[in-house]
């Protein structure tokens, strides 16, 4: 219990560390694509925060030297991949039909939430197999 609640206090930092970023993206830059853009540069930072704070909190990973950890780090983002199509999608799809970023950033949320649950599995089964959780 005390592992899910960790990780759930994770994911809420890395997703507003997501949703912060997209935010400020939109803030400055209004031209084309720049909800694309801004997704992107939210699923950047989220992604390097979230590998930093599962690596040691969730996994009490350390890596040998910086070339495995950049390994990890690689497999780490190639695991994500699904899971950021499943977060863009709920994004997206609330952005089409309600039309706001109050309800874009909701639908994040939601597809970050799925995410993240799923992410973690896969972190177990193939990225941090030789972590502590």
């Amino acid at each position: 219990m005390k592992l899910a609640i960790t990780y759930a206090i994770l994911a809420f930092i890395a997703t507003v560390a997501n949703i912060g970023v997209q935010d400020l993206f939109i803030r400055g830059y209004s031209g084309a694509f720049d909800v694309l853009f801004s997704m992107a540069a939210g699923t950047g930072i989220g992604l390097v925060v979230k590998y930093i704070l599962d690596k040691r909190y969730i996994f009490q990973f350390r890596a040998d030297n910086a070339i495995h950890d950049g390994q990890t780090f690689t497999l780490y983002a190639l695991t994500g991949l699904a899971t950021t199509v499943v977060f863009w999608g709920f994004e997206l799809s609330f952005h089409h039909v309600f039309e706001t970023k109050e309800m874009r950033y909701f639908g994040g949320m939601i597809g970050l939430a799925i995410g993240y649950v799923t992410k973690y599995h896969l972190d177990k089964r193939y990225v941090f197999r030789t972590g502590g959780a």
